[in-house]
């Protein structure tokens, strides 16, 4: 047998440590830079939850998966140099050991900080400031806990940023960590600061009231700060120190014409210009900048922009003190910067001081392109980053206002077939996580289909244990097994039915690969039934690794009757009958749309679904931007049309509709590839039904490709998290953000007044049923949108279902009584647990009522 993926990667101790050397600044001392190599490396015995270090066998698997690749085992931002800083905390224990704060900085794995312990423990919390005695923009905090033993891993945390040291501010991240002794990396919006603080208020396995940290390390500037938004180039000129004309075109104006083929050079034709060379972008009118966005030239490698600096002017003449500045990679990747501060200006200058790949004397870019604070009525809003104790690669919406999430055996990585899996829970009221490891169902729910079952509970089927079946109850909070699968799977799709049975269909990831025809799992038996009528072949895309790729993560859509509609990943659309032995049936292609394996689709009205973005293969090829709707009509013939693009190509992105018709879609990668970071689309954009038209939305602080979810909430807002899971390297993201969309939001940020709802639905209403309610103000739509469960971008559960409903009774007192019918067909509104939303006539959603249909 193979060794398991953190053992595929080829990263040795050493060679680790030779490749984050090259992230740091000549000046950062030996010792610290090796503090910084633990954090990325192995870790042997005891893993999350208290568990038994794995057998070595048990670890071990087929490469489903190849190696992850370089980029995925650097950090996204440079380790900063710590020459410098001092440490501080809220106490320390000095009498009975050298527990001192300023241990953190030593560069020593085996020194620590640690709260007093010696006589009366001080309570919780407790804290460490680090004064970094410079501004510098930083995006993360690496927590290495103590070497020596468990006693004070920080359980629940919070990070705090800080100008001077006295003003904090709102947390910028908290979460719960993991009970093990790996390096956490704590992310967060990048900004400028100074000083930064790590609050815990808890210890990871509360054996006691003690916080410790052997080392901490911060993370600079990765792009994009969050809740920025890119400004438009409509009236802007671009000026440069030295263009090229003579012998190209290649104009500093072509860096705003939205061409990404064509680019400014610096004079390269006769005597080259020396360096430096600069861009300037005048804006025409005076605006608040955060960041800039630097697209090198397609056409090849000269030019690539190495060392740069960014100023800003009010006036084209005096331009100050850079206000971001740094080195980047000789790719042809997107570049971004963050500006230590937000910054009022007209001009911006881009100066280059080397040339990347040190081949010339030459710079050049193709666009060029300024982000600045987002208007949370017209962008939206991110909330702090909450850390997780796993990387949430899977999630459901609970009944209970609770948030379900998986990863598999570990909570950074997979492999194997190990017959237990780590989960957590996450309450949505109070924000806390809890982690427990599920073993009794033998299953490791690692890459599974989904689906939400009539009656609230998650049935979860396949993965890493291909055959194995288990089901979530969220009223007791307890797993069990149910019957296992005719045909291992992983990778595969699931929907629930029209008559309360779950469908499955594809899966190769896991066991022999093809002919992973459908098959149906009943609830009153637990068992299964093949249907040979159904077969995979028929919904393969050309995948050029053939059904092993072919088959994965479908686009389904349970209708009337036990019908489905395969509308995706694949261009040919196919009727499904999951009646006796099954039947499948050509639907037509999706107008023009080729395969678009790792998009998704999304129900966002009665018979209407959106698709959006993928790729013609599921790795290492060009994403799309295109988007396409699916009306399912009389149910014969499906017309599917294209709409607006996206503003980015997407693949491994997730969508999520909203109680008013629009479709939120997060992250994702122009080029996909699984386990990294390059090529991020940090951007989401929010689709309108009206004008088919994608707006760009506030920038999200932590990239989501490959393992990512978004889930939407019963509150009208959206969790975005994941993204990862490949061992021992730097693109885990152990965390998730929530998303206040702009229908919420006054110019200011502030919330804006919501319906309320004044009664108490009935908990359970059958299909054709009236429902009667009272909101405290009148409404003007009511909509159901099902309770979702998201992994590998896609989330077949989620459907929005606009009520129609009467006005019974006006109040005097100002509440209002209605009548919503519930629609008859258990095909529209399908079984299961759904948010109730109601609007007002401003299209603003109030706090949803979960109620179960069926």
């Amino acid at each position: 047998m193979l060794p398991d993926l953190s053992r595929r990667t080829g990263i040795s101790r050493r060679t680790g440590l030779f490749r984050l050397s090259r992230l740091r600044s000549q000046g950062l001392v030996l010792l610290a830079l090796v503090a910084v190599l633990v954090a990325f490396l192995p870790v042997l015995g005891t893993r999350g939850g208290g568990a038994a270090a794995e057998d070595v066998d048990a670890r071990r698997s087929r490469p489903h998966h190849a190696a992850a690749p370089a980029s995925a085992m650097e950090p996204a931002a440079p380790v900063l140099s710590r020459a410098g800083w001092t440490a501080t905390a809220s106490d320390e224990e000095t009498a009975q050991a050298d527990n001192r704060a300023a241990n953190v900085l030593d560069g020593k794995a085996d020194t620590l900080w640690h709260s007093r312990w010696s006589a009366d423990a001080a309570p919780f919390p407790h804290s460490l400031v680090i004064d970094m005695h410079r501004t510098e923009v930083v995006s993360a905090l690496l927590y290495q806990p103590r070497a020596d033993g468990a006693n004070g891993r920080i359980g629940e945390y919070a990070i705090h940023l800080s100008a001077d040291g006295q003003n904090w501010g709102a947390a910028v991240a908290s979460g719960t960590l993991a009970d093990d002794s790996t390096t956490k990396t704590l992310s967060f919006a990048a900004r400028g600061t100074r000083f930064v603080r790590l609050t815990a208020t808890s210890e990871a396995g509360n054996r006691g009231p003690w916080s410790s940290a052997a080392e901490i390390q911060l993370l600079g500037d990765p792009g994009l700060p969050a809740s920025v938004v890119e400004l438009p180039t409509t009236g802007w000129t671009a000026s440069a120190s030295d263009e090229e004309t003579a012998q190209a075109d290649n104009r500093a104006a072509n860096v705003l014409d939205g061409d990404a083929d064509t680019l400014w050079h610096s004079r390269w034709s006769a005597n080259a210009a020396p360096l430096p060379h600069s861009v300037t972008i005048d804006m025409h009118r005076t605006q608040t900048v955060s960041a800039l966005t630097y697209q090198p030239r397609k056409s090849g490698a000269n030019g690539r922009i190495g060392a740069y600096s960014v100023a800003t002017s009010l006036d084209g003449l005096s331009f100050g003190t850079p206000v971001a500045g740094g080195v980047w990679k000789d790719d042809d990747t997107v570049k971004s910067t963050t500006f230590t501060r937000p910054t009022p200006a007209r001009f911006v200058r881009l100066t280059a001081t080397t040339e990347a790949g040190n081949r010339g004397p030459w710079s050049s870019a193709a666009e060029i392109r300024l982000s600045g604070p987002a208007d949370p009525a017209v962008s939206g809003t991110w909330d702090r980053v909450t850390g997780f104790p796993l990387v949430p690669v899977a999630t459901a919406v609970l009944p209970n206002n609770k948030l379900l999430a998986w990863s598999a055996y570990a909570i950074d990585r997979f492999g194997g077939s190990n017959g237990y899996t780590q989960t957590a829970i996450m309450d949505l009221g109070t924000g806390q996580v809890t982690q427990r490891r599920v073993d009794n169902t033998g299953h490791d729910m690692f890459c599974p289909g989904i689906a939400m079952l009539a009656d609230g509970r998650v049935l979860v089927t396949g993965g890493s244990n291909a055959s194995r079946a288990s089901i979530y109850d969220p009223r007791t909070d307890t797993w069990s097994a149910t019957g296992e699968m005719n045909i291992p799977r992983g990778y595969q799709a699931m929907t629930l039915l029209s008559n309360g049975d779950a469908f499955v269909l594809g899966g190769s990831w896991s066991g022999a690969r093809g002919d992973k025809d459908g098959e149906v799992w009943s609830p009153a038996t637990g068992k299964w039934r093949k249907l040979p009528g159904v077969p995979a072949k028929d919904t393969l895309t050309a995948d050029p690794a053939g059904p092993y790729r072919a088959d994965n993560h479908q686009w389904l859509h349970a209708t009337s009757r036990g019908r489905v509609l395969q509308l995706g990943p694949s261009k040919q659309m196919n009727w499904i009958d999951t009646t006796g032995n099954g039947t499948i049936t050509p639907a037509g292609t999706r107008a023009d749309s080729p395969d678009a394996m790792n998009g998704n689709a999304v129900s966002y009205d009665i018979g209407k679904l959106l698709t959006l973005g993928g790729a013609t293969a599921y790795e290492n090829v060009n994403a799309g931007r295109r988007a396409y709707t699916v009306d399912l009509g009389d149910g014969a013939r499906p017309v599917s049309k294209r709409t607006g693009d996206m503003g980015y190509a997407r693949s491994f992105s997730n969508s999520v509709v909203l109680p008013d018709g629009k479709v939120a879609v997060f992250g994702g990668q122009s080029y996909p590839v699984p386990f990294s970071d390059a090529t991020s689309v940090m951007t989401p954009e929010l689709w309108d039904p009206a004008t088919g038209a994608f707006t760009k939305m506030a920038s999200m602080a932590v990239p989501r490709n490959y393992h990512s979810v978004a889930n939407l909430l019963p509150d009208g807002r959206i969790f975005s998290g994941g993204g990862g899971l490949c061992g021992d390297c730097a693109t885990n993201h152990s965390d998730g953000a929530i998303f206040t969309p702009p229908y919420l939001l006054n110019p200011d940020g502030t919330r804006k007044a919501r319906p309320a709802f004044t009664s108490t639905p009935p908990a359970r209403v059958a299909n054709g049923a009236s429902l009667p309610v009272t909101t405290d103000k009148p409404v003007a739509a009511f909509a159901l949108v099902r309770a979702g469960a998201a992994t590998h971008s896609v989330d077949n559960d989620q459907r929005r279902v606009p009520l129609t409903f009467r006005q019974t009774d006006r109040n005097p007192a100002g509440g209002t009584s209605y009548e919503l019918k519930v629609p008859d067909d258990p095909g529209v509104a399908l079984p299961g647990t759904y948010m109730l939303f109601a609007l007002d006539a401003a299209g603003v959603p109030g706090i949803a009522k979960m109620i179960t249909i069926g």
